[in-house]
């Protein structure tokens, strides 16, 4: 079992959260909160993932300059705007 010490502010938000009826109880509340965190850190953990997938491909010279995609962007926005016209 676990018993933490949330301090005076944030035991008198959980305690608000259960009186208000949104939370059964206590425990409820703080079960909530640990699996928003651990949500958070799965999408963290994914994101780190795509970002070394993204740096190792352009060190491997597999990606574009962003110029270049700018430049192409660009073009075709400019292209877009000018047939709505």
């Amino acid at each position: 079992m676990i018993h933490a010490d949330l301090g005076q502010q944030l035991e008198g938000y959980v305690a608000k959260l259960v009186q208000s009826g949104r939370y059964s109880s206590e425990s409820e509340v703080l079960r909530e909160g640990v699996k928003l965190i651990q949500d958070r850190e799965m999408q963290l953990t994914a994101l780190d993932a795509v970002i070394d997938r993204g740096i190792g491909d352009s060190e491997a010279g597999r990606g574009k300059l962003a110029e270049d995609v700018f430049g192409r962007l660009e073009a075709k926005y400019h292209a877009m705007a000018s047939t709505k016209r």
